[in-house]
């Protein structure tokens, strides 16, 4: 497999944290197409983790590199590009302009990123809304959908620019255990079409669909459970669901 992002030594220490890093000479890699979940403690790190490795704050020490391109060498406007471009975000809690209807909020970084005709956007943002269920939904305004319909909406609007590398904070965080299935579902099919995927997550059955799962304590990732390709048949999912439950008690979590 080719490696699309590597994180090597990389340290985080905040100025008002008397010097405890954040995170402690963490390194890691994620190849194309994969599928990975950093679980752990809450304050191990995890988010700061993937704040940093996504470029979305800036390293104290260490490299982090997409593609082969260092991270760290480049301006706010160059880091900008590549986030809008080559990656794409799912948080716990959206984000969303409250006076755009859900597909204007889909369709706005691919008019931010000015590579398209609004004709090619607007197809590809429908294609999208097919595909996570939410076709029906066009029109709507955002306070007039439920929550798990939202999460759909961030996928799609994660995706809407094509990018190499989706990143998400607790995607399901915010959802009911129905809702939160279904969203893992469509990550996991979005990886099956190439593209990558890290997430946080504190849900044993979201990081069960996961090829691999890093775990987190005091800012370093400390094990590292291998699931292998998920199969999609419900005896499989219960084994690596009891798998990953057993690795995880070992890990103290």
């Amino acid at each position: 497999m080719n490696t699309l992002l590597r994180a090597t030594n990389i340290t985080k220490i905040y100025d008002d944290s008397g010097n405890e890093p954040a995170l402690n000479r963490v390194s890691l890699t994620l190849n194309k197409s994969e599928f990975v979940a950093i679980m752990g403690p809450s304050g191990s790190g995890k988010s700061t983790l993937l704040y940093n490795i996504s470029g979305m704050d800036t390293v104290s020490e260490g490299s982090v590199k997409l593609a082969g391109q260092e991270l760290s060498t480049l301006s706010e406007k160059e880091l900008s590009t590549i986030r809008l471009n080559n990656m794409g975000f799912v948080f716990q809690h959206m984000h969303f302009l409250k006076n755009l209807s859900i597909i204007d909020n889909i369709i706005l970084p691919a008019y931010f990123a000015k590579k398209e005709s609004r004709h090619t956007i607007n197809e590809r943002a429908k294609s999208l809304m097919k595909k996570t269920g939410i076709k029906d939904l066009l029109n709507k305004n955002i306070t007039e959908v439920s929550g798990g319909q939202l999460q759909r909406a961030a996928i799609c609007r994660a995706l809407i620019n094509q990018p190499d590398i989706i990143f998400g904070d607790e995607p399901t965080g915010a959802l009911h255990s129905k809702a939160a299935k279904n969203i893992i579902e469509i990550l996991a099919d979005i990886n099956e079409t190439g593209t990558a995927i890290l997430i946080v997550t504190h849900d044993l059955k979201v990081a069960a669909r996961t090829e691999r799962v890093l775990y987190m304590l005091d800012g370093k990732i400390i094990g590292e459970c291998p699931l292998g390709q998920l199969k999609k048949n419900e005896k499989l999912i219960k084994e690596r669901e009891e798998k990953l439950a057993h690795w995880l008690q070992t890990m103290g979590f």
